[in-house]
């Protein structure tokens, strides 16, 4: 056997349309449209950081409610909800799941607790959580200060049923 045929040959590298093209803009037709509405729970998330970050477009909005919790539904889209929600100290939300409904909770200003069968989660400003369909948990605000949260619901909320034990006094929330 010779060395000539004992050489392996290496596979082609596999270029880009911009290696290809040398100039993306001279393949536009190949360029994938921006999406008008998120799609993918990435997405979502993004769509959550983003109007947490531009707060001339929710402050304004927060009202306190010392009798119940005060929420705004913020924007709608395609299959999505954006609610603004404000928790004075010792509100909660009960346990709860989401039903059919996906979502991204993000902590805009104060601090909340999440408690679900995976145990007691402190949220400060900028923390978020993802959840799928039937996702159970409560949320608490536990300080002595308001909290405000901005959720995200995929699809649109339309149920949100309430679970008879409470994780936060100690009673387990079925996952």
């Amino acid at each position: 056997m010779n060395s000539a045929s004992a050489a392996t040959t290496l596979p082609a590298p596999v270029e880009s349309d911009l290696q290809i093209a040398g100039d993306i803009l001279a393949v536009q037709h190949l360029l994938q449209p921006a999406r008008e509405h998120p799609t993918t729970v990435a997405e979502f998330v993004g769509l959550a950081r983003s109007v947490a970050e531009d707060r001339t477009s929710w402050e304004h909005l927060v009202r306190y409610d010392a009798t119940t919790r005060w929420y705004h539904r913020l924007r709608t889209g395609p299959g999505y909800e954006v609610w603004l929600l404000s928790w004075v100290p010792g509100q909660g939300s009960g346990a709860h799941d989401h039903g059919a409904s996906s979502g991204v909770l993000t902590v805009l200003d104060g601090e909340l607790t999440e408690h679900s069968a995976r145990g007691t989660l402190a949220l400060g400003p900028g923390s978020q959580r993802v959840f799928g369909p039937g996702y159970a948990h409560e949320v608490v605000n536990d300080t002595l200060d308001g909290a405000v949260s901005l959720h995200v619901y995929f699809p649109g909320l339309t149920e949100m049923p309430m679970h008879s034990c409470s994780p936060a006094r100690g009673e387990r929330v079925p996952a």
